[in-house]
């Protein structure tokens, strides 16, 4: 079996290692420079070559796509991706989690703790958004920012507006998050391969200094995680589209929060710490996962005009609410249910005698519009209130803010 692993580092620790692994494991491993393919577009016929040699064939293709070069990388996993080559992660999930702001974006339409997160641009805006993070203090983050390097704690209000106006005139974006301070100085790193976490660790650091890296000078100790920072860890690269991934978390007081994911993370400091082979536990992972190529099943089941992937959400007062699949009507109406998923839990190809409850979330292929008829009208968002006035004068000074606001805008 034929093992491409994309590095521009093939004598750095992680590299050997999983080349080793996968000699170990009956591969045949190439490490091949990521910045030296060339990527051909025809119709029905895409190809790649490598050093201007059409590329042979591979089983699969483990990425490890540096930040510096996120942009051509991903596309040449992509490029294996069109040509039917398993690759461990997708382009799309290695895309998702090198920007931290996307990351946090999609991660905050799901049930994942994260550090409250703000993002502004204006100068203006600044402030109201430190104040909606909680305050001073406050952390600082570059957008594509590794190994700690960008990541800045601000101890005053005057201190972090300093220093994002610094970094803006740079033209650098900037993300500002609450500083989670039981956590000061620690973090926890997840390994997470596939549906589970291999191996984990926690990170501490040492001094004065408050990130935990281990390319910052952090210590690496050995943890056995808690089921909470497990489900959360694997969800999360799930949720981002990542079957190998690093997850950093701090420990909360009301659990775990989400740093971020890391698409390529390091071995070095994870084995040290805890003895475990996590390389191999990567190696197995492809070898029972190499004949699963990547679909884009919207794409596949999108064929038909008003036919798609939809997936519902069943809300309290739905008809569905109480009714088995069998008698919900919906295969009448030309759908079919590929999975059900209640609170953690997903059902593939569920059977007709399960019973619909409120909150269900059903991913379904059939016709839109008859999807469409089957849940109520969403209600009109509203803007969240913040303190109530308390005398007539607030009253008059809150409706004539609030009527510049519209005007505004």
């Amino acid at each position: 079996m034929k093992l491409a692993i994309l590095s521009c580092s093939p004598r750095c620790y992680s590299t050997r290692r999983l080349r080793q692994a996968a000699v170990d494991r009956g591969f045949r491993p190439k490490v091949l420079n990521t910045t030296k393919f060339s990527i051909d577009l025809r119709s029905e016929q895409p190809d790649l070559y490598f050093r201007s040699k059409l590329l042979s064939h591979y089983d699969a293709v483990l990425p490890r796509i540096g930040s510096s070069i996120t942009y051509y990388g991903t596309a040449v996993v992509r490029q294996f991706e069109q040509i039917g080559t398993f690759s461990a992660n997708s382009s799309a999930g290695i895309t998702n989690s090198r920007d931290k702001l996307r990351c946090m974006q999609i991660l905050s339409r799901h049930d994942i703790g994260i550090p409250e997160t703000t993002f502004v641009r204006d100068r203006r805006d600044v402030l109201p958004a430190i104040e909606r993070v909680g305050g001073a203090p406050v952390v600082i983050k570059l957008l594509e920012g590794t190994q700690g390097v960008g990541v800045i704690l601000a101890d005053t209000v005057k201190v972090a507006e300093a220093i994002i106006e610094t970094l803006h005139s740079a033209r650098q974006n900037v993300l500002v998050q609450k500083f989670v301070a039981e956590s000061r100085g620690r973090d926890v790193r997840a390994f997470v391969v596939g549906d589970r976490v291999v191996a984990a660790m926690r990170r501490v650091a040492q001094g004065q200094e408050f990130r935990s890296n281990v390319h910052r000078g952090g210590r690496a100790e050995a943890i056995k995680l808690e089921p909470e920072f497990e489900r959360t860890a694997v969800r999360s690269a799930q949720i981002m589209g990542l079957r190998i991934a690093g997850v950093d978390m701090l420990e909360g007081h009301d659990g775990p929060k989400v740093m971020e994911l890391n698409s390529s993370p390091g071995l070095e400091g994870i084995e040290g710490a805890t003895g475990i082979d996590v390389a191999g536990a990567v190696v197995d992972f492809i070898k029972e996962q190499v004949q699963f190529p990547d679909i884009d099943i919207r794409q596949r089941l999108s064929v038909s005009v008003g036919f798609g992937v939809a997936e519902l959400t069943i809300p309290a007062g739905s008809q569905l609410v109480g009714k088995t699949i069998r008698d919900s009507g919906l295969r009448d109406l030309d759908t079919a249910i590929l999975t059900l998923q209640r609170g953690v839990t997903v059902v593939p190809n569920p059977r007709g005698s399960r019973e619909i409850e409120a909150g269900d979330r059903l991913l379904c292929f059939g016709r839109l519009s008859s999807m469409k008829s089957l849940l109520p009208d969403s209600p009109p968002r509203r803007r969240r209130l913040g303190k109530l006035p308390t005398s007539a004068q607030e009253v008059v000074a809150q409706i004539q803010r609030e009527s510049a606001e519209e005007l505004d805008f």
